[in-house]
Protein backbone atom coordinates (compact mmCIF):
# COMPACT_ATOMS: atom_id res chain seq x y z
CA UNK A 1 0.00 0.00 0.00
CA UNK A 2 1.29 3.46 -0.92
CA UNK A 3 0.39 6.76 -0.10
CA UNK A 4 0.38 9.90 -2.67
CA UNK A 5 -0.58 13.81 -2.19
CA UNK A 6 -0.13 15.73 -5.84
CA UNK A 7 -0.33 19.28 -6.19
CA UNK A 8 -2.59 21.47 -8.07
CA UNK A 9 -3.96 18.90 -11.53
CA UNK A 10 -6.15 21.82 -13.08
CA UNK A 11 -7.39 20.18 -15.59
CA UNK A 12 -3.61 18.76 -16.67
CA UNK A 13 -5.29 14.70 -17.47
CA UNK A 14 -3.10 13.35 -19.45
CA UNK A 15 0.18 14.45 -16.59
CA UNK A 16 -1.99 12.89 -13.96
CA UNK A 17 -2.54 9.69 -15.58
CA UNK A 18 0.93 9.27 -16.57
CA UNK A 19 1.73 10.47 -13.30
CA UNK A 20 -0.32 7.29 -11.80
CA UNK A 21 0.97 5.05 -14.63
CA UNK A 22 4.80 5.95 -13.26
CA UNK A 23 3.77 5.07 -9.73
CA UNK A 24 1.79 2.01 -10.63
CA UNK A 25 -1.06 3.27 -8.96
CA UNK A 26 -3.40 0.71 -8.39
CA UNK A 27 -6.69 2.10 -6.62
CA UNK A 28 -7.58 -1.61 -4.74
CA UNK A 29 -4.02 -0.67 -2.96
CA UNK A 30 -3.06 2.63 -3.07
CA UNK A 31 -4.28 6.29 -1.99
CA UNK A 32 -4.22 9.60 -4.03
CA UNK A 33 -4.75 12.46 -2.03
CA UNK A 34 -5.33 15.89 -4.40
CA UNK A 35 -4.57 18.87 -2.91
CA UNK A 36 -7.41 21.57 -4.33
CA UNK A 37 -8.03 23.12 -7.69
CA UNK A 38 -8.59 19.96 -9.63
CA UNK A 39 -10.11 21.98 -12.77
CA UNK A 40 -9.45 25.11 -14.74
CA UNK A 41 -7.23 26.34 -17.10
CA UNK A 42 -5.59 23.23 -17.85
CA UNK A 43 -7.24 21.75 -21.52
CA UNK A 44 -9.40 18.55 -19.58
CA UNK A 45 -10.85 19.59 -16.60
CA UNK A 46 -14.12 17.41 -17.11
CA UNK A 47 -11.65 14.71 -17.30
CA UNK A 48 -9.72 14.83 -14.56
CA UNK A 49 -13.12 14.52 -12.53
CA UNK A 50 -14.23 12.16 -14.19
CA UNK A 51 -11.08 10.12 -13.64
CA UNK A 52 -11.07 10.48 -10.16
CA UNK A 53 -14.85 10.36 -9.27
CA UNK A 54 -14.06 6.70 -11.11
CA UNK A 55 -11.33 5.98 -8.73
CA UNK A 56 -13.91 5.95 -5.71
CA UNK A 57 -12.67 5.92 -1.80
CA UNK A 58 -9.05 5.88 -3.49
CA UNK A 59 -9.26 9.37 -4.92
CA UNK A 60 -9.68 12.00 -2.02
CA UNK A 61 -9.71 15.56 -2.56
CA UNK A 62 -10.03 18.44 -1.03
CA UNK A 63 -11.01 21.84 -2.68
CA UNK A 64 -9.03 24.65 -4.23
CA UNK A 65 -10.23 28.29 -5.19
CA UNK A 66 -10.87 26.73 -9.05
CA UNK A 67 -13.14 24.26 -7.71
CA UNK A 68 -14.85 26.62 -5.55
CA UNK A 69 -15.17 29.32 -8.62
CA UNK A 70 -16.53 26.22 -10.59
CA UNK A 71 -19.11 25.91 -8.15
CA UNK A 72 -19.99 29.58 -7.94
CA UNK A 73 -20.54 29.69 -11.88
CA UNK A 74 -22.63 26.97 -11.89
CA UNK A 75 -24.81 28.84 -9.46
CA UNK A 76 -24.94 31.66 -11.19
CA UNK A 77 -22.99 33.33 -8.54
CA UNK A 78 -19.49 33.92 -10.63
CA UNK A 79 -18.59 34.73 -13.84
CA UNK A 80 -16.09 32.75 -16.40
CA UNK A 81 -12.91 34.77 -16.83
CA UNK A 82 -10.85 34.93 -20.00
CA UNK A 83 -8.23 32.85 -19.05
CA UNK A 84 -10.93 29.81 -17.98
CA UNK A 85 -11.38 26.30 -19.66
CA UNK A 86 -14.82 25.51 -17.75
CA UNK A 87 -16.98 25.28 -20.62
CA UNK A 88 -15.99 21.08 -20.84
CA UNK A 89 -17.78 20.26 -18.00
CA UNK A 90 -20.29 23.43 -18.00
CA UNK A 91 -21.89 21.92 -20.86
CA UNK A 92 -21.50 18.63 -21.02
CA UNK A 93 -24.17 15.89 -20.58
CA UNK A 94 -22.98 14.78 -17.00
CA UNK A 95 -22.29 18.11 -15.21
CA UNK A 96 -24.73 17.48 -12.55
CA UNK A 97 -22.66 14.45 -11.71
CA UNK A 98 -19.58 16.02 -11.89
CA UNK A 99 -20.89 19.53 -10.00
CA UNK A 100 -21.98 16.93 -7.05
CA UNK A 101 -19.15 14.86 -6.65
CA UNK A 102 -17.16 17.95 -6.83
CA UNK A 103 -19.23 19.82 -4.16
CA UNK A 104 -19.17 16.83 -1.70
CA UNK A 105 -14.80 17.08 -1.41
CA UNK A 106 -13.62 18.26 1.50
CA UNK A 107 -11.90 21.53 2.23
CA UNK A 108 -9.04 20.15 4.39
CA UNK A 109 -8.37 16.48 5.40
CA UNK A 110 -6.16 14.88 7.97
CA UNK A 111 -4.70 11.47 7.77
CA UNK A 112 -1.59 9.78 7.85
CA UNK A 113 0.20 12.77 9.97
CA UNK A 114 -0.41 15.19 7.45
CA UNK A 115 -2.98 18.04 7.57
CA UNK A 116 -4.20 18.80 4.06
CA UNK A 117 -5.20 21.99 2.24
CA UNK A 118 -5.24 23.57 -1.00
CA UNK A 119 -3.59 27.36 0.41
CA UNK A 120 -2.92 27.32 4.11
CA UNK A 121 -4.11 27.86 7.82
CA UNK A 122 -3.71 30.66 10.28
CA UNK A 123 -1.06 30.76 12.60
CA UNK A 124 -3.82 30.52 15.28
CA UNK A 125 -5.51 27.55 14.46
CA UNK A 126 -4.76 23.70 15.67
CA UNK A 127 -5.23 21.05 13.87
CA UNK A 128 -8.73 19.88 15.01
CA UNK A 129 -9.75 23.66 15.10
CA UNK A 130 -8.93 23.44 11.28
CA UNK A 131 -10.56 20.59 10.54
CA UNK A 132 -13.59 22.08 12.66
CA UNK A 133 -14.01 25.26 10.67
CA UNK A 134 -13.37 22.94 7.25
CA UNK A 135 -16.45 21.04 8.35
CA UNK A 136 -18.75 23.88 9.03
CA UNK A 137 -17.98 25.12 5.49
CA UNK A 138 -18.71 21.55 3.81
CA UNK A 139 -21.72 21.59 5.71
CA UNK A 140 -23.00 24.39 4.01
CA UNK A 141 -21.83 23.50 0.47
CA UNK A 142 -23.54 20.11 0.41
CA UNK A 143 -26.87 21.38 2.26
CA UNK A 144 -29.76 23.65 1.34
CA UNK A 145 -27.77 27.00 1.85
CA UNK A 146 -25.23 26.21 -0.10
CA UNK A 147 -25.98 28.17 -3.24
CA UNK A 148 -27.14 31.44 -1.59
CA UNK A 149 -23.40 30.96 0.25
CA UNK A 150 -21.70 30.93 -3.16
CA UNK A 151 -23.46 34.10 -3.87
CA UNK A 152 -21.75 35.58 -0.99
CA UNK A 153 -18.46 33.77 -0.63
CA UNK A 154 -16.25 36.50 -2.70
CA UNK A 155 -14.46 39.30 -0.66
CA UNK A 156 -11.28 39.71 1.36
CA UNK A 157 -12.93 41.08 4.36
CA UNK A 158 -12.71 40.20 7.32
CA UNK A 159 -8.88 39.60 7.07
CA UNK A 160 -8.26 37.96 10.07
CA UNK A 161 -9.86 35.51 12.24
CA UNK A 162 -11.73 35.78 15.50
CA UNK A 163 -13.52 33.48 17.58
CA UNK A 164 -16.63 35.58 17.80
CA UNK A 165 -17.31 35.53 14.26
CA UNK A 166 -20.61 34.53 12.67
CA UNK A 167 -22.70 33.86 9.70
CA UNK A 168 -20.91 34.71 6.24
CA UNK A 169 -18.03 36.57 7.85
CA UNK A 170 -17.24 33.67 9.96
CA UNK A 171 -16.87 31.21 6.73
CA UNK A 172 -15.44 33.38 4.59
CA UNK A 173 -12.55 33.63 6.49
CA UNK A 174 -12.37 29.96 6.70
CA UNK A 175 -12.69 29.53 3.00
CA UNK A 176 -9.99 32.49 2.23
CA UNK A 177 -7.74 30.99 4.27
CA UNK A 178 -7.74 27.23 3.26
CA UNK A 179 -8.13 28.25 -0.51
CA UNK A 180 -6.50 31.76 -1.05
CA UNK A 181 -3.61 32.47 1.78
CA UNK A 182 -0.07 32.93 0.45
CA UNK A 183 1.19 35.36 3.15
CA UNK A 184 -0.40 36.72 6.40
CA UNK A 185 1.24 39.11 9.26
CA UNK A 186 2.09 38.00 12.68
CA UNK A 187 -1.26 38.25 13.91
CA UNK A 188 -3.19 36.03 11.23
CA UNK A 189 -4.15 39.28 9.22
CA UNK A 190 -4.06 37.77 5.37
CA UNK A 191 -2.96 39.69 2.51
CA UNK A 192 -4.56 38.66 -1.03
CA UNK A 193 -2.79 41.07 -3.34
CA UNK A 194 0.71 39.69 -3.38
CA UNK A 195 1.17 36.37 -5.90
CA UNK A 196 5.25 36.34 -6.31
CA UNK A 197 7.90 33.82 -4.30
CA UNK A 198 8.26 33.76 -0.83
CA UNK A 199 10.87 36.13 -0.81
CA UNK A 200 8.28 38.92 -2.16
CA UNK A 201 5.95 39.17 1.04
CA UNK A 202 4.73 43.07 1.45
CA UNK A 203 6.03 44.58 4.78
CA UNK A 204 4.21 43.14 7.78
CA UNK A 205 3.72 39.98 6.06
CA UNK A 206 5.18 36.78 5.60
CA UNK A 207 4.86 32.93 4.27
CA UNK A 208 1.99 32.07 6.38
CA UNK A 209 3.78 29.08 7.35
CA UNK A 210 7.05 30.98 8.54
CA UNK A 211 4.92 32.65 11.25
CA UNK A 212 6.30 32.31 14.92
CA UNK A 213 4.25 29.90 17.04
CA UNK A 214 2.42 28.90 14.06
CA UNK A 215 0.15 26.11 15.93
CA UNK A 216 0.19 23.62 13.01
CA UNK A 217 4.09 23.75 13.29
CA UNK A 218 4.08 20.47 14.73
CA UNK A 219 2.64 18.63 12.21
CA UNK A 220 3.56 18.68 8.57
CA UNK A 221 0.95 20.67 6.29
CA UNK A 222 0.53 19.56 2.58
CA UNK A 223 -0.43 22.54 0.19
CA UNK A 224 -1.03 23.30 -3.28
CA UNK A 225 -2.09 26.65 -4.82
CA UNK A 226 1.70 28.90 -4.92
CA UNK A 227 3.26 27.70 -7.80
CA UNK A 228 5.28 30.67 -7.73
CA UNK A 229 6.96 29.56 -4.20
CA UNK A 230 7.62 26.32 -6.12
CA UNK A 231 8.10 22.87 -4.46
CA UNK A 232 9.01 23.09 -0.90
CA UNK A 233 9.45 19.95 1.38
CA UNK A 234 10.40 20.76 5.00
CA UNK A 235 9.35 18.54 7.89
CA UNK A 236 6.35 21.13 8.35
CA UNK A 237 5.12 21.41 4.84
CA UNK A 238 5.03 20.40 1.83
CA UNK A 239 4.33 22.64 -1.26
CA UNK A 240 2.81 20.78 -4.32
CA UNK A 241 2.05 23.18 -6.39
CA UNK A 242 4.93 23.44 -9.14
CA UNK A 243 2.60 25.10 -11.89
CA UNK A 244 2.08 21.96 -14.42
CA UNK A 245 -0.72 23.77 -15.99
CA UNK A 246 1.79 26.98 -16.79
CA UNK A 247 4.44 24.47 -17.78
CA UNK A 248 6.18 23.26 -15.43
CA UNK A 249 6.02 19.82 -13.43
CA UNK A 250 2.68 17.79 -11.87
CA UNK A 251 4.41 17.16 -8.83
CA UNK A 252 3.35 14.06 -5.59
CA UNK A 253 4.95 13.06 -2.70
CA UNK A 254 4.90 9.62 -1.96
CA UNK A 255 4.78 7.30 1.22
CA UNK A 256 5.57 3.78 0.58
CA UNK A 257 4.68 0.87 3.23
CA UNK A 258 8.23 1.60 4.86
CA UNK A 259 7.26 4.75 5.64
CA UNK A 260 10.14 6.33 3.47
CA UNK A 261 8.94 9.62 1.24
CA UNK A 262 9.82 10.34 -2.12
CA UNK A 263 8.87 12.77 -5.05
CA UNK A 264 7.61 11.81 -8.17
CA UNK A 265 7.35 14.60 -11.14
CA UNK A 266 5.97 14.76 -14.99
CA UNK A 267 6.30 16.91 -17.22
CA UNK A 268 3.02 18.58 -18.29
CA UNK A 269 3.79 18.78 -21.76
CA UNK A 270 0.63 20.00 -22.65
CA UNK A 271 0.71 23.89 -21.82
CA UNK A 272 0.84 26.57 -23.99
CA UNK A 273 1.51 29.70 -22.09
CA UNK A 274 4.52 30.61 -20.41
CA UNK A 275 4.70 30.16 -17.11
CA UNK A 276 2.40 32.53 -14.89
CA UNK A 277 1.32 33.00 -11.36
CA UNK A 278 -1.65 31.21 -10.35
CA UNK A 279 -4.54 33.10 -9.45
Amino acid sequence: MAIYWVGDVQGCDAPLGRLLDVVDFSPSRDTLYVLGDLVNRGPASAQVLRRLMAMGESAQCVLGNHDLHLLAVAEGAGRLKPMDTLDGILQTSDRHALLEWLRHQRMAIWSHGVLMVHAGVLPSWTVAQTLALAGEVESVLRGPDGRDFLHQMYGNKPAAWREDLTGLDRLRVVVNALTRLRFCSAEGEMEFNAKEGADAAPAGFMPWFDVPLRRTADVTVAFGHWSTLGLLKRSDVWALDTGCVWGGCLSAMGLDADGQTQLIQVKCEQAQRPFSPQV
